[in-house]
């Protein structure tokens, strides 16, 4: 094609635009044709994804083209004018659109292909895991970039780093707190001890479900519908009782009492019998009623007894008080109330 143009002119910068608008031209009829060609094959497939890819990798693509093209035609005129310094620029613009296009890529393909690689070996995926990962990796990515880019020009990528190395120490102490908060999301993330969807007790009797894991807090939703934004550093030195962990399955406990004169043995036989009869009871623990203390005014006992998961305890509890109340007045069972005989003394 460079003979074919050199026969049409022999001024060097005319000769430059037309192998410039050749090549786009030509590119362009390339690129459109492989689009629909790509478009076809991937609206036979059930993900996604691909499409996704390419709507996003459009721009990219022709902007390294564009550039490539750009290079080449420099290249054509760097005998007659000096361009050393324009092509080193237009070169790291490449190298920035190809890390850019590898970046894209990542970002939409990584999370997706973690999440389809736990729907095959059937885990659940852990979201503050994948989002933890992503990021790292898209940091290496970018800071693999900016190296490579600075090698191209001949920077001394050592001292460079060394000084790095030192201006961070100076930036770690004066984010301290910060970090902190982001070492104790990596810690929560990679232990693993608090998870999306679990219900948790926080110091200070709060508590709610967990609906988000960040590097820097976490978001929790209490009973009240509130909004709570803990920093991970305070999570990492706390003391956090997890009710989902190790196993969904929770323990209920009912406290009642009966009046003085009751028999014991028929209590226990009448709340076992409307325990088993709750939704979401599990036989195994076995359910139990203890009979724990003869009080001032009644003889008090508490009912034990487990449910499937942890999200339907607080409907059990108001199902078993409301079985056990009624099974104790139709047996005839006397439920007391705390009373007191006052006398009075005549003068």
């Amino acid at each position: 094609m460079l003979e074919f143009i050199n026969t049409l002119t022999t001024d060097v910068y005319l000769g430059a635009f037309i192998y410039f608008a050749i090549y786009l031209i030509v590119v362009g009829i390339i690129a459109f044709i492989l689009k629909k060609i790509f478009i076809k094959i991937t609206i036979k497939t059930e993900t996604n994804l691909d499409d996704l890819i390419i709507k996003q990798m459009n721009k990219p693509i022709i902007y390294l083209l564009f550039l490539t093209g750009i290079r080449f035609t420099l290249e054509r005129i760097s005998g007659v004018i000096e361009l050393g310094l324009a092509l080193e620029v237009i070169n790291s613009l490449i190298v920035l659109g190809g890390f850019y296009l590898l970046y894209v890529i990542f970002d939409l393909g990584f999370s997706r292909a973690w999440r389809r690689f736990a729907k095959r070996t059937r885990r659940k995926p852990n979201d503050a895991l994948i989002q933890l990962t992503n990021v790292t990796l898209k940091i290496i990515l970018v800071i693999a970039g900016i190296i490579y880019v600075l090698s191209l020009w001949g920077v001394e990528i050592g001292p460079l780093l060394a000084g790095v190395g030192i201006g961070g120490i100076a930036i770690a102490f004066a984010l301290q707190s910060s970090l902190g908060n982001i070492f104790g999301g990596i810690s929560i993330i990679l232990d693993k001890s608090i998870r999306v969807g679990d219900v948790i007790n926080l110091d200070g009797g709060t508590s709610g479900k967990v609906t988000h894991v960040g590097l820097r807090s976490t978001k929790i939703t209490s009973w009240d519908n509130e909004y709570l934004i803990v920093p991970n550093s305070k999570l990492s030195d706390s003391i956090i009782q997890n009710v989902a962990m190790p196993e969904p399955r929770s323990r209920t406990v009912i406290p009642f009492s009966v009046a003085y004169g009751s028999d014991i043995e028929k209590v226990k036989k009448v709340v076992l019998a409307e325990l088993k009869k709750v939704a979401g009871f599990i036989s195994d623990p076995e359910p139990s009623v203890r009979f724990l203390e003869m009080g001032d005014s009644s003889l008090n006992f508490k009912a034990y007894f487990f449910v499937e998961s942890y999200e339907v305890r607080f409907a059990a509890i108001d199902e078993a008080n409301t079985k056990i109340y009624n099974a104790l007045n139709k047996a005839g069972i006397e439920i007391p109330f705390p009373q007191m005989d006052v006398h009075l003394k005549k003068k």
